[in-house]
């Protein structure tokens, strides 16, 4: 598992160096390449890392760059950390904060051995109640700062105060975040997610009788799964258009003639072929084929492991 999730940051990074812009060397615990920190702030903060690195082993560093020329920051930052090898090796224990001013955007790229004390949702926290409100004064300074403190913080087995409260600086009051899942595992899982659930969809729609059964049984599934691959709010979107279209198109095809006869099998005969599914139902119960024989089943998904973990959190001002 782990292998395969290497395998899958290590496709990210080779594709974000090559549509992303160049990977600076690393020339110290703090590199500001977009000239936004005041000297003595880049040196306060590079002698702060280096003690909690000799106290804890581990590496933290810290990357301004102007822009990323349209580049995704959770590519970008996947592909810097592992060209910087943050970390030692095989603990992962390395950690990336990566501020973009002129794209408005920054990000906590996570080693994947400081995930279990660092999560995404800390990290996200970190950037939305801790970073954001100093970016929008313009005091990179204090923010690049305070962030990096509440990470030292946070790994070191603290927890700030500012951490606890997510109900306002841009947080959401559910507590639901956008998932910061790299690009190509978060198409795969959107793939696995929408086609299961887009499938059901499809047969609840297309069928008779049971069809208004699977409408009621999949809303917690809309609910609920996409939020994994497109956050809180598209989720909420999604599951109105769901709420609505599944009605509307049941509605539509019940003046249609296929539809009229294949409700009418079903009554008469028990059975019915649909689109070249075979459709049965019985008193209780329902079930669909494809081909004349049918089928059933679970499935599941898991992911791997990697150097930086691909876990994380970004965010905007």
């Amino acid at each position: 598992m782990r292998m395969l999730r290497k395998a899958l940051v290590g496709l990210i990074a080779a594709s974000a160096a090559l549509a992303g812009p160049d990977i600076p060397y690393l020339s110290g615990r703090v590199n500001d390449h977009a000239g936004i920190m005041s000297e003595t702030a880049r040196l306060a903060l590079s002698d702060s890392l280096r003690v909690h690195e000799e106290r804890t082993g581990n590496q933290i560093a810290v990357l301004t760059i102007p822009t990323l020329n349209g580049q995704g920051i959770e590519e970008y930052a996947t592909a810097v950390f592992n060209e910087w090898k943050l970390g030692e090796k095989d603990k992962d224990n390395g950690i990336l904060i990566l501020v973009v001013p002129q794209d408005r955007r920054m990000r906590i790229e996570v080693g994947y051995g400081l995930e279990g004390s660092l999560n995404d949702g800390k990290a996200g926290r970190i950037i939305r109640n801790i970073m954001t409100p100093k970016f929008k004064n313009n005091d990179y300074d204090g923010g690049i700062m305070d962030g990096a403190r509440a990470v030292m913080a946070v790994v070191g087995g603290g927890n700030p105060e500012s951490l606890d409260d997510d109900s306002g600086n841009g947080g959401s009051p559910s507590g639901i975040t956008m998932p910061d899942m790299p690009l190509i595992p978060r198409i795969l899982m959107g793939f696995f997610i929408f086609g299961i659930i887009g499938l059901f969809t499809f047969i609840g729609i297309i069928t008779p009788g049971i069809g208004w059964f699977l409408f009621f049984f999949l809303i917690p599934f809309w609910a609920s799964f996409p939020i994994m691959v497109v956050g809180f709010k598209a989720t909420l979107i999604i599951l109105l258009i769901y709420l609505t279209g599944f009605p509307i198109a049941k509605r539509v095809l019940n003046g249609t003639d296929w539809y009229k006869k294949a409700a009418k099998e079903l009554n008469t005969k028990g059975s019915a072929s649909v689109g070249g599914f075979k459709l049965s139902s019985g008193r209780s119960s329902g079930s669909w084929s494809s081909g004349g024989s049918s089928s059933s089943g679970g499935s599941s998904f898991s992911g791997g492991g990697g150097s930086s973990g691909g876990g994380g959190a970004s965010g905007s001002w």
